[in-house]
């Protein structure tokens, strides 16, 4: 069944960094291309951690108020050494790693997942070599959501009736609204119901879907309680 890969959707372009790559040209690149994070890679474009926005921050926030506790009465020389012990560092010191990277045939619910699961709006993605190739945000996941009705509905009835239960479209009635695919009818056996269920889930834009089917014949066996060794007795 066709499913929108990472691949589909992520940015080709990435702007990265090296591990020596300094404090503030970090926060210039930054500021610059309006991002909240930027891989960093080796010689081989291999990804070896992310620094972010907040990673700036939290050392700023973190060397500035160490100063002011040490020479709390000398405000500007605190300033000033602050300034230069940034000025020092790099991102190899700054990023967060291991690295959270998704692959560009990682499918979108994976990479939805993982963002979930770590809290963050952008990953790497990278290829099987684990060198970087791209980089997708939330917002770029979210597109698979913008689909037409229509295509949704065109993709459940090729897909799932057609290509993988080898029904044909007159089994079932398929209404799609804003996302939300209505399946009506009545197959043969309960357990197709299920399969159907599970795979136009996955049918990229499906935001939901709302289980209206019947069966002929319960094929689904539910095994007894007191059937430890498969006896009924």
């Amino acid at each position: 069944m066709r499913t929108m890969t990472v691949g589909g959707v992520m940015v080709g372009e990435v702007v990265s960094v090296t591990p020596l790559t300094p404090f503030k040209e970090l926060a210039k690149l930054l500021a610059e291309h309006n991002v909240s994070g930027l891989p960093v890679v080796d010689d081989d474009n291999r990804v070896l951690g992310v620094i972010s926005q907040s990673d700036l921050l939290v050392r700023q926030a973190s060397e500035s108020a160490a100063d002011r506790t040490a020479q709390e009465p000398q405000h500007a020389r605190t300033a000033g050494r602050a300034t230069d012990k940034q000025t020092g560092l790099t991102a190899e010191q700054l990023m967060s790693t291991p690295a959270v990277t998704v692959h560009a045939d990682d499918k979108i619910a994976k990479a939805a997942r993982t963002m979930l699961r770590h809290s963050v709006e952008r990953l790497p993605v990278v290829d099987a070599e684990d060198r970087l190739v791209g980089i997708v945000t939330r917002r770029d996941l979210l597109q698979v959501f913008l689909r037409p009705d229509p295509e949704i509905r065109r993709h459940v009835i090729e897909d799932v009736l057609l290509n993988t239960l080898r029904l044909t479209p007159d089994v079932v009635d398929v209404h799609v609204v804003d996302g939300v695919v209505t399946l009506e009818g009545q197959l043969e056996r309960r357990s197709q119901i299920d399969v159907m269920l599970r795979l136009t889930q996955q049918v990229d834009g499906v935001v939901s879907v709302v289980d209206r089917l019947s069966y002929r014949l319960d094929d689904v066996v539910i095994p007894s309680e007191d059937s430890t060794y498969g006896w009924p007795w």
